[in-house]
C-alpha cells in the first residue's frame, strides 16, 4: 500500500487548484487583533514552487494559499524574514549517506524521475531539498544562538520519512533530523526533543535517532496506517532506548481525547528528555478534510497542542522552538491550520 491510499471513513476531496478566498476562512485570527508587538522567525522562499510534482497531493500550490492568509491576518507582519543559505553536504552528511545524496542530485540532473511510487524527483527538486533543509538548519542555529526565540519554516518537500540511506513518502531529505543533529554535533546541545504530530508516523526520524540518546522522539500518528511503523512498543534501542515515544491513534477516536492523550504523554516524555530545544514535525494532514490522512481534527486543534507544545519549551528549553511544515494536502485548510500554529509561536516569543 503506498501513501495515497484512503482508508475507511477517510475523506477525499480536490487538493489541487483551489482558488484562495479570504471569506472561506473561519479561523479565529479572522475575528480578533493580535494585540502584543511580537516577531518570530519565517523561512519561505519562492524556490519552494520549483520542486515541480504535478498532480501529486504534494505540489507546488500548498504554499501560496498559506502565504496569502498570512497576509489577510497581518501574521507576515509579526514575522522576520531572514535570508539563507541550503544545507552544505557536510551538514547533510550528519544524517544521510553519501550514496542517497548523490543519487537524488544526479535523478535531478537527468531530469527528473521518482525515487519510490510515492516520492517525485524534478529538475531543480535537489536544489529544492537542500534549500529546504538549509531553512531549518538556518532556523536551529539562530534560537540556539538567542537571537529569536522562536521559528517556523513553511519548506517543502517535507522530511520525516526520509531515511538515511533511502527516499520515502513524498520526502527527499530528513530536515528536522539534520538539524537536530546541527544542534547536537555542531552546536554542543546536549539534548534535543523532536515533535512530530503529522497524521503519518515519521518512520524516518525514528529510524535515524533509534540509537542516539541525545535525540528524544516523539509522535502522535493514525495508527494502522502509512508507513506502518510507530507502534507503542517501539523506543528505540542500545544508547537510544526510552527515548523514543510513539502514541498510535485508532481512527474514529474523539478529538477531546486525543489532545487529552497528546498532551499527558508529551509531558511525561519531556520530563524524561528534559530538551534543550524542540523541534516540532508540523504536518496538517490529521484535519477533518485532508485528502490523504485524516484523524478528524479541527483547525483549533493545531493551536491547542502548539501550546502544549511551547509549555514543555518553556519549562525545559527556554522556549526555544523550531518548527517545520510536512504534511497537509488541502491547501485552504492547511493555511488555516498554519495560521492557529503560527500565531501561537508568535504570541509566544
Amino acid at each position: 500500500m503506498n501513501m495515497f491510499s484512503l482508508g475507511a471513513g477517510d475523506i477525499l476531496i480536490a487538493s489541487v487548484g483551489i482558488p484562495y478566498s479570504p471569506q472561506s476562512l473561519t479561523s479565529p485570527l479572522t475575528k480578533r487583533t493580535i494585540l502584543r508587538v511580537a516577531m518570530t522567525l519565517f523561512y519561505s522562499d519562492p524556490i519552494f514552487q520549483e520542486h515541480e510534482t504535478g498532480d501529486h497531493p504534494e505540489n507546488a500550490g500548498r504554499i501560496m494559499p498559506v502565504l496569502r492568509y498570512m497576509h489577510f491576518v497581518s501574521l507576515d507582519a509579526l514575522c522576520k524574514r531572514p535570508a539563507w543559505d541550503g544545507a552544505t553536504p557536510e551538514q547533510l552528511q550528519l544524517v544521510h549517506t553519501p550514496e542517497h545524496i548523490a543519487g537524488v542530485e544526479q535523478m535531478a540532473a537527468s531530469g527528473g524521475g521518482q525515487l519510490d511510487p510515492d516520492t517525485v524527483v524534478s529538475a531543480r527538486s535537489y536544489d529544492v531539498a537542500v534549500k529546504a533543509t538549509g531553512a531549518v538548519v538556518n532556523a536551529v542555529e539562530r534560537v540556539v544562538r538567542g537571537e529569536d526565540s522562536s521559528a517556523f519554516c513553511l519548506s517543502r518537500p517535507p522530511g520525516h520519512h526520509a531515511l538515511a540511506d533511502k527516499a520515502m513518502g513524498f520526502c527527499l531529505f530528513n530536515n528536522v533530523a539534520v538539524a537536530a543533529r546541527v544542534a547536537t554535533e555542531v552546536l554542543g546541545l546536549e539534548r534535543v526533543l523532536i515533535v512530530d504530530f503529522d497524521v503519518h508516523h515519521g518512520n524516518g526520524t525514528q529510524a535515524i535517532f533509534w540509537e542516539d540518546p541525545k535525540v528524544g522522539f516523539f509522535s502522535m500518528h493514525r495508527s494502522p496506517f502509512y508507513p506502518h511503523t510507530g507502534m507503542k512498543d517501539e523506543t528505540g534501542a542500545g544508547a537510544g532506548a526510552g527515548t523514543t515515544c510513539n502514541l498510535p491513534i485508532q481512527f474514529g477516536t474523539n478529538r477531546k481525547e486525543q489532545l487529552e492523550q497528546f498532551a499527558a504523554a508529551l509531558r511525561n516524555f519531556a520530563e524524561k528528555i528534559s530538551p534543550q530545544l524542540v523541534l516540532v514535525s508540523a504536518g496538517f494532514d490529521s484535519h477533518r478534510l485532508d485528502p490523504v490522512g485524516s484523524l478528524g481534527l479541527e483547525s483549533e486543534d493545531f493551536a491547542t497542542m502548539t501550546d502544549e507544545i511551547i509549555r514543555i519549551a518553556q519549562r525545559h528549553a527556554d522556549g526555544r522552538i523550531v518548527s517545520v511544515l510536512e504534511g497537509g494536502y488541502n491547501p485552504l485548510v492547511l493555511a488555516e491550520c498554519v495560521g492557529q500554529h503560527l500565531e501561537e509561536l508568535v504570541q509566544h516569543d
